[in-house]
């Protein structure tokens, strides 16, 4: 595959794409983007647009209605746990189509930043992207809330099995792989090949996070765009991926395992 990596990587920054100027191999690209997002996280952008709509012509406000997360699949646990463990990896193929797709057109892992170089520094920045975007992130959806415009979150459905804190733990992970690697990695390289300004295809990509989170309320959509935009502003200037992965991984550990250890001692959790 040499010929296919010279012809879309910048001879100037061998870190980057170069733009595809091909009219076929540019209709490529947008045909690729529509398939993937059709059946990945733009169909849940969509869902969750209806969603929102239906929540929004039921007669109580938003504050007054609840959604879950993580929720059981069947009666019998075992049962549950392999739909649970089946959601888990339709999320690692989701993150692996686009990470195998920029593969195929010469970008391998490492031009996103998904190698093993700077393991130390990306788990400390990792840790600190959490902080910084969970702290605030818990005040805006509470604030949110208390106004009516989002909807009452439980993180975690599922019943007091063995394997829930496991589980829980693969779905954070799972949600986290799939998102950054499809909505920074993978669309910002794509929309770089097709000459989209950084600027654009920052705030596209943060529209795109937004919009499957709408489920949550118009809290979820503009926590989540705000997020979107500080993750994928770093991955423009750092090149490195691993930090957003872990970073959205802890964050959805906390609230998903927190939720269900701290659900029946805190009055104040849905």
């Amino acid at each position: 595959m040499p010929n296919v990596v010279h012809a879309w990587l910048s001879p100037s920054r061998p870190d980057r794409p170069e733009v595809v100027t091909d009219s076929a191999e540019r209709r490529a690209l947008l045909v690729e983007l529509v398939l993937v997002f059709s059946m990945t996280l733009g169909l849940s952008g969509f869902r969750s647009v209806l969603s929102l709509l239906d929540a929004l012509l039921a007669p109580e406000p938003l504050g007054e209605q609840s959604v879950a997360l993580n929720v059981s699949r069947a009666a019998q646990h075992l049962v549950d746990l392999g739909f649970q463990l089946a959601g888990v990896v339709q999320l690692a193929a989701w993150g692996g189509l686009g990470l195998y797709l920029l593969w195929r057109s010469g970008i391998g892992p490492r031009l996103v930043g998904l190698d093993r170089t700077r393991v130390g520094r990306d788990v400390a920045v990792g840790v600190g992207l959490a902080a910084l975007i969970g702290i605030p992130g818990l005040g805006l959806y509470l604030a949110a809330q208390a106004l009516d415009l989002n909807l009452a979150v439980q993180a975690s459905a599922l019943g007091d099995h063995w394997w829930r804190t496991p589980v829980l733990v693969l779905a954070a992970a799972g949600n986290a792989w799939a998102e950054e690697v499809l909505v920074v990695g993978y669309l910002l390289t794509r929309l770089r090949q097709r000459g989209w300004t950084e600027n654009v295809s920052l705030v596209a990509s943060a529209i795109l996070r937004g919009s499957y989170h709408l489920y949550q309320g118009f809290g979820g959509f503009v926590g989540n765009v705000l997020m979107g935009l500080i993750f994928g502003r770093l991955w423009q200037r750092t090149n490195r991926l691993w930090p957003l992965v872990i970073a959205h991984t802890l964050l959805d550990v906390v609230a998903f395992v927190g939720y269900a250890l701290l659900r029946d001692h805190l009055g104040w959790l849905p």
